[in-house]
């Protein structure tokens, strides 16, 4: 009886760590990329920005827009904060992750069933906080990265909470956390920098 919880929790732990090792993966990924075409194709990337903030607006959309199929585009905030403006950088992840999050919204308010097994339990926790917190629920799972905010999203589109609301939520849970990743970013990229030269 005891084994059953062990395991549930030793695999929540393993997916948060995998998560974790990924985005650090894929943030020093994308850096290298970055600092390789910088350095060997000449590109002053600075004559870019005007691109790279399009391309975190874009890459938080649709990272966002994966319902239940985490596709995080917290790496790419992060080292793109590392060589542009960070508060730009943080500011169009924080629309495009909002606008993205519209389609566990719409899957919730138009009924689908779509919530696979594993998940059951979690959706009805969500619906439980829904009715309890209201839309701070929301900002809360907008603002926490390693939880699944698609279920909260999904709940949210069925209690038919209004699509104005439920934006105005999921933006105050996402800018203060994309602020948090980019100025992250830009702190500590410096430091590995040097790796790449």
């Amino acid at each position: 009886m005891s084994e059953a919880p062990k395991v549930s929790k030793t695999k929540k732990w393993l997916e948060a760590a995998a998560w974790v090792i990924g985005i650090i993966s894929l943030t020093v990924g994308i850096v290298y990329l970055l600092f390789f075409l910088e350095a060997h194709f000449r590109l002053q990337l600075a004559k870019y920005a005007p691109l790279a903030y399009l391309a975190v607006f874009v890459i938080t959309l649709l990272s966002s827009s994966t319902i239940i199929i985490p596709a995080p585009g917290t790496a790419f905030v992060m080292a793109a904060a590392s060589m542009w403006n960070p508060a730009i950088v943080a500011i169009a992840a924080s629309i495009g992750g909002t606008l993205g999050e519209l389609t566990g919204y719409y899957a919730g308010y138009v009924g689908t069933k779509i919530i696979i097994t594993d998940y059951k339990a979690g959706y009805e926790r969500a619906v439980g906080w829904m009715n309890r917190y209201g839309v701070w629920t929301i900002s809360f799972f907008a603002f926490v990265p390693l939880l699944l905010f698609d279920l909260v999203g999904i709940v949210a589109g069925a209690l038919r909470v209004p699509v104005w609301k439920f934006l105005l939520a999921c933006w105050a849970g996402r800018l203060p956390r994309n602020f948090i990743e980019a100025y992250f970013g830009a702190a500590i990229i410096p430091f590995i920098r040097p790796w790449f030269s």
